[in-house]
């Protein structure tokens, strides 16, 4: 499904990296948040387990979650796309949006 939603929103113009593209797929949950905090990028997951990041306080460049069967592919494209275009870095840091 990743795949899917990280084309729609590249043919949307807008720069998207899969957690596997950065070699993260293996990772932990803390050491892929720490890679897109560092990269300044907004975290998009279904994982709970970051949603108790957030709690625990630990910084990050925003993360989009939702549970993995509340949207079609293309209606989670457009809800990225729509948080992308209307949210600054300094809207989305540290913020947990609930999709």
């Amino acid at each position: 499904m990743w795949d899917a939603v990280a084309d729609g929103l590249r043919r949307r113009g807008l720069d998207v990296v899969l957690a596997r593209e950065a070699g993260l797929d293996a990772a932990d949950d803390p050491a892929q948040l720490a890679y897109a905090t560092a990269d300044g990028r907004v975290t998009v997951t279904f994982d709970t387990d970051f949603q108790g990041l957030h709690r625990q306080g630990v910084p990050h460049a925003g993360i989009a979650w939702t549970r993995h069967d509340k949207y079609s592919i293309g209606e989670l494209v457009e809800l990225l796309e729509i948080l992308a275009r209307t949210s600054t870095a300094d809207d989305m840091r540290n913020c947990l949006e609930h999709l």
